[in-house]
């Protein structure tokens, strides 16, 4: 399954739930969704030529944690399952 096919055979009701996961993250992280769109784009490209991944369970979010001095600092979760490891090619 190639990462063109991921988009093409999504229903209209998985796009929706997957563009509202966005909108909602990138709200938290204060930047727009056109950005965190690109991060999890760039995060799969450069992920995608190591190891096989599988798209369908894939999460990545931004939450508010602690940072030890009664604050919050903004960290990123990824959830990448891998389905196998890629080798190199000689």
């Amino acid at each position: 399954m190639g990462f063109a096919d991921f988009f093409r055979k999504k229903s209209s009701g998985n796009v929706a739930k997957d563009r509202l996961k966005l909108v909602l993250v990138s709200d938290r992280a204060g930047c727009s969704p056109e950005i965190m769109e690109q991060i999890k784009n760039d995060i799969i490209t450069v992920i995608s030529k190591y190891v096989e991944i599988d798209l369908d369970g894939l999460d990545i979010k931004i939450t508010q944690e602690p940072d030890g001095n009664h604050g919050t600092v903004p960290a990123l979760f990824a959830n990448i399952p891998i389905k196998e490891m890629k080798t190199k090619k000689q």
